[in-house]
C-alpha cells in the first residue's frame, strides 16, 4: 500500500474519547479550511462505529456550516436517532473551537432482496489509457502542487488544468486508491464519500470558464448507496451541473464500478463567488 493511502486510512481511524464521542485528525498540510470529503468521511466513520455490522449506509445527507480549522482535531459527537428493525439512523455533529461546523444524517438499512434497475455506464475511454495526475502536470509545464493526491484520478473530460473557456455542464472522472485494501464495505464506503467531495463543485463551474478568481466552498452534500464496490478498483464519478444562480452552483454525480454497475448517487450545492478586487 502506497504511503499517501495508508496516511489518509489513518487519518480516518477515529479515536473514541467517550461513548458516542470521537476524535479525527488532520493531515499536515498548508491549507485554508478542513477539506470537505475529510470531515464528511470521518463524521461517517463516527455514525458507523455506533451501528451494527449488520447494517450498511444507504444514504446520508450533510451541511457544512463553518470552515474547519486544518491545524486542530475535530470533535464528533453521534446521536442515536434511531434503532429499528431495518432501519438505523445517526446524527453526527463535527465541532472545532466548541462550535459546529458540519453535520450529517445517515442512515443504514439492513440487507434484504427487492426490485432492481440502474442507468447504464457512460461510453467512455478506460482509465489505463488517461494521463496521469503527474503526466497531467508535466505536459503543461506546472510544477505539481501536491496535495490530496492518495487517490489516483484520471480525468476523462473537461482537462482541471484548462478551464479559462466556458465548457459543457459535464466532466467525467475515474478515480481508485491503489493499492488492495481491506474486505471491509465500511472503508471503502467511507473512501467513496472521502473522494465524492474532490471534484464535483469544479463542475458547476464549467458553462462559464475561470478566467478570473473564485470563492469556492460545499455548502451541502447528499450520497445515496445502490450497492457494495471496492475503492480499490477503477471507479467512474459522472458529473453534471444542471444550474447556477445566487452564487451557488448544483451538481450531480453517478459513480459506476469499473465494470457499469451504479453504486452511488451523489448531489451538491456549493459557493461558486466571483472574487472582486
Amino acid at each position: 500500500m502506497s504511503d499517501p493511502v495508508a496516511t489518509l486510512l489513518g487519518l480516518l481511524d477515529l479515536e473514541p474519547i467517550e461513548v458516542n464521542i470521537f476524535r479525527g485528525t488532520q493531515p499536515d498540510e498548508e491549507r485554508q479550511r478542513t477539506f470537505g470529503g475529510l470531515v464528511a468521511g470521518q463524521a461517517l466513520v463516527a455514525a458507523a462505529r455506533t451501528v451494527d455490522d449488520d447494517r450498511s449506509v444507504h444514504s446520508l445527507h450533510a451541511y457544512f456550516l463553518r470552515p474547519g480549522d486544518p491545524r486542530v482535531p475535530i470533535l464528533y459527537e453521534v446521536d442515536r436517532i434511531r434503532d429499528g428493525r431495518s432501519f438505523t439512523t445517526r446524527r453526527v455533529v463535527a465541532i472545532q473551537h466548541g462550535r459546529a461546523i458540519f453535520h450529517m444524517s445517515a442512515s443504514f438499512h439492513a440487507d434484504e432482496e427487492g426490485f432492481e434497475h440502474a442507468d447504464p455506464m457512460p461510453d467512455v475511454p478506460a482509465p489505463e489509457s488517461l494521463p496521469t495526475r503527474a503526466e497531467r502536470y508535466a505536459a503543461a509545464g506546472i510544477d505539481d502542487p501536491g496535495g490530496m493526491s492518495a487517490l489516483d484520478i484520471r480525468y476523462v473530460t473537461a482537462d482541471p488544468l484548462n478551464r479559462s473557456e466556458p465548457q459543457p455542464p459535464f466532466q467525467q472522472v475515474w478515480f481508485h486508491a491503489p493499492g488492495p485494501l481491506a474486505d471491509d464495505q465500511v472503508l471503502h464506503t467511507v473512501l467513496l464519500t472521502y473522494a465524492s467531495d474532490m471534484s464535483l463543485l469544479d463542475a458547476t463551474t464549467l458553462p462559464h470558464g475561470r478566467d478570473g478568481e473564485l470563492m469556492m466552498a460545499s455548502l451541502d452534500h447528499a450520497m445515496w448507496f445502490h450497492g457494495n464496490f471496492r475503492a480499490d478498483e477503477w471507479l467512474l464519478y459522472d458529473q453534471h451541473t444542471p444550474a447556477a444562480s445566487g452564487g451557488r452552483g448544483l451538481a450531480t454525480g453517478r459513480v459506476f464500478t469499473h465494470d457499469g454497475r451504479l453504486i452511488a448517487s451523489v448531489v451538491q450545492e456549493g459557493l461558486i463567488r466571483p472574487v472582486k478586487r
